[in-house]
């Protein structure tokens, strides 16, 4: 395997983990990215740019970015943070102070705080949006603020998959006028060169490559840790469950290779970006970088990674903790440490912050395993990264 990219001495390691992903784990394409303490220590990339490209194929740059479906959720998170940091949205407000079409079916009683954490209630719609409607800005907040609340809100947590894209959008475009992705782009993304999009502008096209599904080695467990219980298994078979239904709020599934599919502003699944850009977006978080300045002040970053739910979730089926906007250390999601934040996309990518170490992550690739929260590549990645410090 052709490894491209460098690594910092003392992280040679990562290097290695990423190789053997390649020969053991069934990596197709991939990159890694690793900050500490604001300086990049790894950025490595290898294998293809497309998943079905083999050999032949073209292969992934320095440039190439992908699809990072969910991890695209802890970089959204920014932008309701940082707007909380200016003063501009109360955690602790109602979602109908800032958007009253959402006081509707239960759900008045709902708090910003609720939405980021995964309490809202509305993990899943009675009625699915097709593709076309999920990408159209207008579909998506419509259905979510008439659906009526699964539990009431604020009483538990469920993973809200698809829904969380609506949700986040509607009430960022609420409170400042502008998209999340045209926020992101301006205030985050755009300063500090990031390559990191939630709606891929036309220009950055060229540089994205094709992503699907792949079938894990023969022997390599995949998926959540606690897969193998019955309960989650059942969830997942069963298309009538909470579990199913929240997944498919947009049926059928979207053509992810699709350029009206990269170019939706989906906070929930559809961003796109670069294992650097996705690094160097958790790096910001952690302080002054090589790219720019500190985004989160001492008191927003310990609001990061402050538990708001915890325990058996209603959608997963297994225990999850969540901060506001991102998934936080635990079994089923397991990070660098107990503080560390971020969040996993299914199928293999996962950025993360942790401010222990002082270091940001950052992985991506176009093989779309059966993974939902703990992808072995991203792990073994994680391993050689902790155990490098």
């Amino acid at each position: 395997m052709d490894i491209q990219g460098e690594v910092a001495a003392g992280f040679e390691a990562v290097r290695d983990a990423f190789v053997r992903n390649f020969e053991m784990l069934g990596d197709r394409g991939a990159a890694v990215a690793v900050y500490r303490d604001g300086r990049k220590v790894v950025d490595l990339w290898a294998g293809s740019r497309d998943v079905e490209g083999g050999e032949g194929g073209e292969p992934w740059a320095a440039g190439t970015a992908q699809v990072v479906r969910s991890a695209t959720k802890g970089v959204a998170a920014v932008v309701p943070l940082l707007l909380h940091q200016r003063g501009l949205l109360d955690l602790d407000a109602p979602v109908g102070a800032y958007w009253p079409e959402f006081k509707a079916g239960g759900k008045e009683r709902a708090l910003v705080r609720d939405l980021l954490a995964h309490r809202a209630g509305v993990p899943a719609l009675d009625a699915p949006l097709t593709p076309g409607q999920a990408a159209d800005g207008v579909s998506g907040a419509r259905a979510v603020a008439g659906q009526r609340a699964f539990w009431e809100p604020g009483s538990d947590h469920g993973y809200h998959a698809q829904t969380y894209s609506w949700l986040l959008s509607e009430l960022v475009l609420q409170v400042t006028g502008a998209s999340l992705g045209q926020w992101l782009a301006q205030e985050v993304t755009g300063p500090r060169g990031l390559e990191f999009w939630i709606g891929l502008p036309a220009g950055e096209t060229g540089r994205v490559g094709r992503v699907g599904p792949v079938e894990p080695p023969s022997g390599m467990a995949g998926g959540l840790k606690a897969r193998p219980r019955r309960n989650v298994a059942e969830a997942w078979a069963d298309p009538a469950s909470l579990t199913r239904r929240a997944f498919a709020a947009i049926t059928p599934l979207p053509d992810e290779n699709a350029p009206e599919f990269r170019a939706a502003e989906l906070p929930a699944s559809a961003g796109i970006g670069t294992a650097r850009g996705l690094a160097g977006v958790y790096a910001a978080l952690l302080g002054d970088t090589e790219d720019g300045a500190g985004l989160f002040s001492e008191r927003t970053r310990r609001l990061a990674g402050t538990e708001l739910s915890s325990g058996p979730d209603r959608v997963l089926v297994v225990n999850t903790r969540f901060g506001p906007g991102y998934m936080l250390h635990s079994p089923a999601s397991p990070l660098l440490s107990a503080g560390s934040f971020g969040h996993p996309g299914r199928g293999g990518s996962l950025g993360f912050a942790d401010p222990e170490t002082g270091v940001a992550f950052g992985y991506v690739t176009n093989a779309h395993a059966k993974s939902v929260t703990a992808d072995p590549r991203a792990q073994a990645l994680v391993r050689a990264v902790r155990g490098a410090l």
